[in-house]
């Protein structure tokens, strides 16, 4: 068979379901295969979008996503995906056109060194130039995008070899030098782990994304019940503990929960587990979690006091850790927890009623108040993804996530146009669930070209513009910061998003009064297929609590609410 038949047959080898992409020159043989084999594919309309959109399914199923580009500005058009799948962690495969060998080096019609591009932003990539190599570049693709720390790898292959005959034969086993998927970890430091946590009189446990990213939540919600602490979780971590696990307080960091930030100041040992410390979860790091010995769960030892100083290392893979974390938990002869911890709980929980999340009731739709009551029609196990910005952070504090993969958002690259091909990725990992975007009238136009593949698929999302004409995050740092200036941050021009919406194919409504946001919202979330809700809201909302920056987690802006 063609390199391109041997791709593709490697592809089902590896189970994927559906690949995104657009086509081009250099990925013509491969369109060719992929039509005579019917292989599943949604055709995005921009490679960004097929990018995110794999992200999303990535994100939603934890089966890696698959990609396709062309050359050129196909493959430099997936560079943001990239960029954002490899900040979060996200297991993706993409793979895209170069021009044909011969050309390669000679700045030829649509030729870009991706690899070179690419090499700061995958965790490994590949220029496949011999035909007979590419079975086995994929194996290992894949092997190494799932395994360890997931992350983005990247398969560019020269335009001929999709072309040239090879005897196929999928490789059943990987030999990688340097890379191994060794699970194993240091006993004695989960034993130190368990020690301190029984030394401990105010515990916490800090969930971050990687408890998502590895399907371990079921042990983080078991040391929970075993122990009784409280917790709080960063963006990425949010879905690891259920919204109402008793002691839970929600997302801590810049604009985290007043309880859940105070809580990590006051804490005496904090359980870190798959985190990072991302500066946004830590504020200032000289003044971070003060009173607490710090125990740090993860997989990659690169993260390892390059933000903050751990106490109690523990490296390794948390499918393997935690599970002897709780069997020493459960196998020692200890006191009691909850009831050692059930004064410490109480105190967690009185900061959680002395400045709960909320807003001033008011003759305008609140932002708070709209994703609130979006996640009170939606199911239970409804997933929201949000693209980035003021409603990025007010879904986060009040569309709360009962488990883990149904709050998707790009935490570390924080892009602007993720959300709505990641939550037709979302939708298409989980056609039975319901999938709602939170969105920006900044955001949605980043990457609004894909209502057209929404509405050309059937896919049924449903999309909220929290629609404040003002490009939200960065307008509030100028109202605090910068003296109300408010430099290319409006957005009072003449868009219309529900004719937008509408000329591509999907339904769409606007709501700008109470009776409309009583009436209107809860009948069109009901309803069956894909829905634009264009919601106008005050210009001049805050997210709070907010840390400023180089501030202290218990130096929080709380807010006139």
């Amino acid at each position: 068979m063609n390199g391109a038949r041997a791709l593709l047959e490697s592809l089902k080898a590896e189970g994927v379901e559906v690949v995104f992409g657009y086509p081009g020159g250099a990925v013509l043989t491969l369109y060719d295969e992929l039509y005579k084999m019917k292989f599943p594919h949604i055709l995005t309309r921009h490679e960004q979008g097929a990018s995110h959109a794999a992200d999303g399914y990535a994100r939603a199923s934890g089966k890696v996503g698959v990609v396709f580009a062309t050359s050129g500005p196909g493959a430099t058009n997936l560079v943001t995906g990239i960029a954002t799948a490899h900040m979060d962690s996200v297991p993706m495969v993409c793979i895209t056109g170069q021009v044909a060998n011969p050309y390669i080096g000679k700045d030829s019609f649509q030729e870009a060194d991706i690899v070179g591009i690419t090499t700061p932003i995958t965790k490994h990539n590949y220029l496949v130039k011999d035909a007979a190599d590419l079975p086995r570049v994929v194996k290992e693709a894949f092997y190494i995008a799932r395994t360890g720390r997931p992350g983005v790898v990247v398969i560019d292959v020269a335009k001929d070899v999709f072309d040239t005959q090879i005897d196929y034969e999928y490789p059943t086993s990987v030999e990688l030098r340097g890379y191994t998927e060794d699970t194993s970890y240091e006993v004695p430091a989960v034993w130190e782990a368990a020690e301190a946590l029984f030394a401990a009189q105010r515990p916490l446990l800090f969930v971050g994304g990687g408890v998502v990213l590895s399907d371990t939540a079921n042990y983080v919600r078991e040391i929970l019940a075993l122990t009784g602490v409280p917790s709080v979780a960063t963006l990425m971590g949010l879905g690891g503990v259920a919204a109402e696990t008793e002691g839970f307080t929600g997302m801590a960091g810049m604009h985290g929960a007043y309880a859940s930030n105070m809580a990590i100041q006051e804490c005496d040992l904090l359980l870190a587990v798959g985190t990072r410390f991302s500066d946004r979860v830590t504020g200032n790091t000289a003044g971070f979690a003060p009173k607490a010995r710090i125990v740090h769960f993860d997989i990659d030892p690169a993260e390892l006091n390059k933000n903050v100083r751990a106490d109690i290392p523990v490296i390794g893979d948390l499918r393997q850790t935690l599970p002897a974390f709780v069997d020493i938990i459960k196998n020692s002869a200890q006191e009691e927890l909850p009831s050692r911890f059930r004064s410490w709980m109480g105190e967690v929980l009185l900061m959680e009623r002395a400045h709960p999340l909320g807003w001033k009731a008011s003759a305008d739709i609140r932002p708070e108040e709209l994703i609130s009551c979006v996640r009170e029609v939606l199911p239970a196990d409804a997933i929201c993804v949000t693209d980035v910005g003021q409603h990025q952070m007010w879904a986060a504090q009040f569309f709360s996530c009962h488990e883990p993969r149904h709050f998707l958002t790009s935490g570390g690259l924080g892009t602007m146009g993720y959300g709505l091909p990641a939550a037709i990725g979302a939708k298409l990992a989980c056609p039975d669930k319901e999938v709602v975007l939170i969105t920006g009238d900044g955001s949605i136009m980043m990457n609004c070209q894909e209502f057209a593949t929404m509405a050309d698929n059937d896919i049924d999302v449903k999309i909220v513009i929290v629609h404040n004409s003002i490009l939200g995050m960065v307008g509030q740092w100028q109202r605090l910061f910068y003296s109300h200036h408010y430099s290319a941050s409006e957005l009072k021009g003449k868009t219309d998003f529900v004719k937008l919406a509408e000329a591509m194919g999907v339904a769409a409504c606007r709501i700008g009064t109470r009776e409309e946001f009583a009436e209107i919202l809860p009948r069109v979330l009901r309803e069956k297929g894909a829905r634009l809700i264009d919601v106008i809201v005050p210009e001049e909302a805050d997210v709070v609590p907010m840390v400023p920056g180089g501030k202290r987690l218990d130096q929080m802006v709380l807010g006139g609410r």
